[in-house]
């Protein structure tokens, strides 16, 4: 039977049973075959850490295997992301990947794995919100203001960041690029070193996720004077994106997707992301991942992969320009 478009009805319909026996043929071998490991490539207690095991206590209720988290922390991501690559495409092995896994291929040429020929992405699971913090002894309380301040006094005004190639580093060189402000790097070894000297009044800018700025600024040590999101922050209603500030260019997001090998069969990869996005429409895990400020995300592995894409493509020409080399 077919309609005026020429499509079958009934062959729609077994090709839909076929995709469910499929999907729950998947969810009995996952059940049956041991624990699966979700690889986190920070140390404990980070935002990327802390998706990672949300997500996976909910994919472990849902397919009734246990889901445990792996901290491989080091090298801006590289370890955790190249001990995933090498991993038997057999969904017992994902990677949570979050923002440095697009921005590290562009600072160090020598990685010996690739985001996309490497790995299958099945999900992107949230993002979050970067936001330019000022110390409050600093004249300026907007974009516009400290760029006209860093216009007047080349060089004389620097900024804070987690170190050398970090996103952070190559967001704010973004910034310089597009605004032909003159600022000075300072790199730290990690955020909350960078932050102390930031709200101490040591450095005088930063790029920062807006959930480690805020509790500094609410307690007044810090200006908030923009995000890079798309639209402005429900927590900080009065401050503006970049976008708003005239520069739409500067849209930057912090984000979480989640990894398989290479390889890995296409109906486990349709699995799995159908459990991550009935996990990420649970009340529970909204609000926890409202704390740090993450927007949950999901949808078709598409969506991931074509962030991805655009992230290896935008970020060779700032660390070019800016003449960024790994620590």
């Amino acid at each position: 039977m077919k309609t005026r478009a020429g499509f079958c009805s009934r062959c729609g319909l077994t090709a839909a049973i076929g995709l469910l026996l499929s999907l729950t043929g998947v969810q009995e071998s996952l059940a049956q075959s041991g624990p699966v490991s979700i690889v986190v490539a920070t140390s404990a207690g980070t935002g990327v850490d802390v998706i990672g095991r949300v997500m996976g206590e909910q994919l472990s209720k849902q397919l009734d295997t246990a889901f445990v988290i792996e901290n491989r922390a080091g090298a801006s991501g590289n370890i955790g992301a190249e001990y995933v690559a090498n991993a038997a495409p057999n969904g017992r092995t994902l990677l949570v990947g979050a923002t440095t896994f697009g921005t590290n291929p562009a600072v160090n040429t020598q990685l010996r794995y690739h985001p996309v020929k490497d790995f299958t992405p099945i999900s992107l699971m949230g993002t979050g919100i970067i936001s330019l913090a000022v110390t409050p002894n600093l004249p300026v309380n907007s974009v516009q203001e400290l760029i006209a301040l860093a216009k007047s006094k080349p060089g004389s005004i620097n900024y804070a960041s987690p170190g050398n190639g970090t996103p952070q580093h190559l967001a704010m060189e973004l910034l310089k690029l597009e605004t032909g402000a003159d600022l000075f790097h300072v790199p730290y070894k990690t955020t909350g070193g960078a932050l102390t000297d930031l709200a101490g009044g040591h450095v005088s800018a930063m790029l920062v996720p807006v959930d480690s700025a805020l509790p500094l600024a609410s307690a007044g040590k810090l200006k908030i004077l923009a995000v890079m999101s798309a639209e402005r922050f429900s927590g900080l209603p009065d401050v503006p994106t970049f976008t708003e500030a005239g520069y739409p260019k500067l849209q930057v997001d912090v984000w979480y997707g989640l990894f398989a090998p290479a390889g890995t069969p296409s109906e486990l990869i349709a699995k799995l992301n159908q459990n991550v996005d009935q996990a990420l429409k649970q009340p529970s895990v909204i609000e926890t991942l409202k704390k740090q400020a993450i927007e949950p995300v999901g949808g078709p592995p598409e969506r991931m992969a074509e962030l991805l894409r655009s992230e290896l493509d935008r970020w060779p020409a700032v660390v070019k320009a800016a003449h960024i080399s790994a620590d």
